[in-house]
């Protein structure tokens, strides 16, 4: 059973660090402004990953572990040496 309390915008404000502390518990909090509903404060869930969800969005090289040439790391003879 989740637990639903009701707090006013200064109440927020107020006691957000106790707020959180109870949302991270399982508890969720209605904020209210002029006595109306406007926000509820739930505990954030992290979005479960699936294998394969990002299939057909790119693709890999046939070479991507080739060794890359000396160029890559130490320049080619066009270049100014760096001092």
């Amino acid at each position: 059973m989740i637990f639903m309390q009701t707090v006013s915008v200064h109440e927020a404000k107020t006691h957000l660090s106790k707020l959180l502390r109870n949302v991270s518990n399982g508890e969720e909090v209605i904020i209210t402004n002029g006595g109306k509903p406007v926000a509820k404060l739930t505990a954030f869930k992290k979005p479960r990953r699936q294998l394969g969800d990002m299939k057909g969005q790119f693709t890999i090289p046939e070479d991507f572990d080739a060794p890359m040439p000396d160029e890559w790391f130490f320049g080619d003879d066009n270049d100014e040496d760096v001092i």
